[in-house]
């Protein structure tokens, strides 16, 4: 699908104000209602009414319902808690399935767009560091547009801010924006221009930078990692782990509050014992969810407590219920990570679920087809992927199931074509034989 009607320009403007919108909440009890939502409520019953509901969908729902209902009997779960996740999620990937299936599961546009939009969101980032380096508070302070109610200006940093633009942390940036840096990344490394110039590459570097997260410094790991595993390994790690170590050296010495994180998070992995004095709260609170995770699986390894059960287990589980200190409370519904979230909710099934999804999806760059971009939108949407799961527990907040689509339908594109190329090389080669045996003169027994 290259031409776009202008209703179709709209709707991916709308789909990608649900990836990018989070910072706005209509409601926060007795759940968050984010504003993406409202795409949501106006677009299914258009999607719905088109497309139907698919047959798989039927036989996930049916697990996760029969999962989660059994647990709320057992007592691992509460049925508001569990309703709220399990409705939540089967609507968001239903609607991001909806939109792949409006635009013919075409990647490559979708993937573009998404592009379009970070870059926005990469200048909107630069404009608020330049603002507080100015002093010009309307600049840098989105209060004023009385929309971001779950939103702040994050100070520290190197330079007085850490740029988090339309998101609510820096964090949250780091996650969803590093596709479009692991673009960027690989431009500026290879001389390429795939889909930014040089100079809007070198920006969107330069803006995920001033995070100054630590979630970011490891989705430059990752997206690092990703480039070594399409261009060779080992011939290039000779020259990369050097400049990893010089890179750690460098912000452990240079970056307090990197430095600070780090070394929390090891001491308390180390030792186990929680001091909110000297430890960074979100290495208690990452190491607490973690505990919790582990116990809950212990007891429950095989299906888990069902989703939304998390906050369930940290009632028995919790290092930090008898701590008082603001804070520490959260995250105790998601875990602080989507991996140590399926661990505690989807058990050894989920674990198993989630490495198929990744092995499988997963689009390597190929010698014989260099210039095939299914392996660059593949390896984009994994470092959303790989981060969430690390530290991001939210199975569907800022749009994630459009990148797991990504992830899966880049896989199943790049297979289709293949599979065209081959028949197509085939069907050459059984032309080619057939002319040669027309034009092939006749020889007759002597």
């Amino acid at each position: 699908m290259t031409d776009l009607m202008p209703r179709d320009r709209w709707l991916l403007i709308a789909v990608m104000f649900t990836v990018f919108s989070s910072a706005w909440v209509l409601t926060k009890e007795p759940a968050e209602i984010y504003a993406g939502y409202l795409i949501f409520l106006a677009l299914f019953p258009v999607f719905i009414s088109r497309y139907g509901v698919p047959g798989k969908f039927w036989l996930y729902a049916g697990f996760f319902l029969l999962t989660g209902v059994l647990n709320v009997v057992l007592g691992n779960n509460e049925m508001a808690q569990f309703l709220k996740i399990y409705l939540g999620v089967l609507a968001s990937y239903l609607f991001y399935y909806y939109v792949f299936e409006r635009f013919e599961f075409d990647v490559k546009l979708l993937f573009r767009y998404y592009l379009k939009a970070a870059y926005i969101v990469t200048l909107i980032g630069l404009i608020q560091f330049i603002s507080f380096q100015l002093r010009f508070t309307p600049g840098y302070d989105f209060h004023w547009l009385g929309i971001f109610n779950k939103w702040a200006v994050v100070t520290g940093g190197n330079f007085g801010i850490r740029v988090n633009a339309v998101f609510g942390e820096p964090s949250q940036y780091a996650a969803i924006m590093a596709p479009a840096f692991f673009v960027a990344l690989y431009n500026i490394l290879r001389f390429q221009t795939f889909e930014y110039s040089r100079i809007r590459s070198i920006l969107v570097i330069l803006v995920y930078l001033l995070t100054f997260s630590s979630l970011g410094y490891i989705g430059i790991f990752i997206s690092l990692l990703l480039l070594l595993i399409n261009f060779g390994l080992l011939r290039y790690l000779i020259f990369v782990i050097p400049i990893a170590i010089g890179a750690f050296v460098y912000l452990y010495n240079n970056v307090e509050d990197f430095r600070y994180r780090w070394d929390s998070t090891f001491i308390i992995f180390r030792t186990g014992e929680i001091d909110i004095r000297s430890i960074h709260g979100s290495s208690i609170v990452f190491y607490n969810n973690y505990v919790i995770a582990t116990e809950n699986f212990k007891s429950n390894f095989l299906l888990g407590t069902g989703l939304g059960s998390h906050g369930v287990a940290s009632n028995k589980y919790s290092l930090t219920k008898e701590i008082k200190t603001f804070g520490f409370a959260n995250n105790l519904s998601d875990a602080n990570s989507m991996f140590l979230r399926i661990i505690s909710e989807q058990g050894l099934v989920g674990v198993i679920m989630v490495f198929a999804f990744i092995i499988r999806g997963f689009v390597r760059r190929q010698k014989f087809d260099p210039d095939n971009p299914y392996w660059i939108i593949s390896s984009a949407a994994l470092t959303v992927i790989l981060l969430y799961l690390f530290r991001q527990g939210h199975y569907f907040i800022n749009g994630f199931p459009f990148f797991a689509w990504l992830y899966y339908y880049a896989r199943k594109n790049y297979e289709y074509e293949l599979a065209e190329e081959e028949e197509l090389e085939e069907d050459e080669e059984e032309t080619e034989s057939a002319e040669t045996e027309i034009h092939s003169p006749e020889i007759k027994p002597a």
